[in-house]
């Protein structure tokens, strides 16, 4: 559905016909004015009234229509096709969720088509509206300010997930982490997480580069710092990313090898018990043989000497495995 649309004049918004032709004729005519369409999940027959007034390339079209796009920018002969990928971050329950936003340019025209609930348009139009100074530089300025409001979201996000991470290494690495079997969960778990924010981030590192390069048709001329700003900020972002990657790969080494210490241990007092109670065991297995020569059978002391015997054993086993730390 149509969310806004507005006819923006020297940076301010202006009253405009309903009609989305008449409305670009009026800006086109103007020359200093621009059509700013806002949609949210437009159905196939509701772009049809755009794309049949503002000239869209049928393959953008298609890519707003079906979303699942990676970042990306495409430059066709009447428009400027960038596909960003915002994220949402539920605190609850630690999940990063992206969205899909398409901002189509042109000649005196914006178009936005936004998939799923991250909405960063609504913030970046009501702060547009307040800035004419930014919004007099026509579409080149919407799509900046998308952009760069996306980005900005990215570093919060990624806060959010460096919050989580401290959280889940000091789980890792406390006393009992050994015997928490849902750790393993988590950290793969939170992988995903990290995955899911990379794919937002790091395939629009390079649509941010060439808009920050001069020579993109539908960009103003002297947007490319502007630009720039956003793919350092971007930079950052995937720098922190990577570093969540490897960081979460260090600490599942980390946690299965504690997992294989705690086994070993298991391992070693289990065999330390087995083999204090295979000691009486062997013993009385050999006296109940009933053997009329056995020696000690017909002794008064050779019951009490044979229960000497085993608890002496047993106590030098356990002495034994304690000093070896088995125990």
């Amino acid at each position: 559905m149509i969310v806004d649309c507005a006819i923006y004049r020297d940076g301010c918004r202006v009253e405009g016909p309903a009609d989305f032709s008449d409305a670009l004729d009026q800006a086109r005519a103007a020359g200093n004015a621009f059509l700013w369409i806002g949609l949210h999940e437009p159905t196939e027959k509701e772009f049809e009234l755009v794309t049949s007034e503002f000239g869209l390339h049928p393959l953008a079209v298609e890519d707003a229509l079906t979303a699942h796009q990676r970042p990306k920018l495409e430059v066709y002969e009447d428009s400027l096709f960038l596909v960003l990928k915002p994220v949402l971050y539920d605190d609850a329950e630690s999940t990063v969720t992206g969205g899909e936003l398409m901002v189509f340019v042109g000649d005196s025209f914006v178009v936005t088509v936004r998939h799923g609930a991250a909405n960063p348009l609504r913030e970046v139009r009501e702060r547009l509206e307040r800035s004419p100074d930014v919004l007099q530089h026509g579409p080149t300025a919407v799509m900046y300010a998308v952009s760069d409001a996306v980005v900005d979201h990215y570093l919060d996000v990624a806060d959010e997930l460096h919050i989580d991470l401290e959280e889940l290494e000091a789980e890792v690495f406390a006393p009992d982490a050994g015997r928490v079997s849902r750790t393993a969960g988590r950290i793969y778990a939170f992988k995903r997480q990290v995955l899911e924010f990379r794919r937002a981030a790091g395939p629009l590192a390079e649509p941010m580069a060439r808009l920050a390069r001069a020579g993109v048709p539908f960009v103003h001329a002297g947007s490319q710092p502007f630009f720039r700003d956003v793919h350092d900020h971007l930079t950052r972002v995937n720098e922190h990313a990577d570093s969540f990657d490897r960081l979460l790969s260090d600490v599942l080494s980390a946690h299965l090898a504690q997992m294989g210490v705690r086994q070993n241990d298991d391992m070693r007092k289990i065999s330390a018990w087995a083999a204090m109670v295979a000691v009486p065991t062997m013993i009385a297995g050999i006296y109940g043989m009933n053997f009329h020569d056995m020696p000690e059978l017909r002794q008064p002391w050779g019951y009490p000497a044979a229960v000497a015997l085993m608890a002496a054993l047993v106590a030098g086993l356990y002495r034994f495995f304690k000093r070896r730390g088995w125990l």
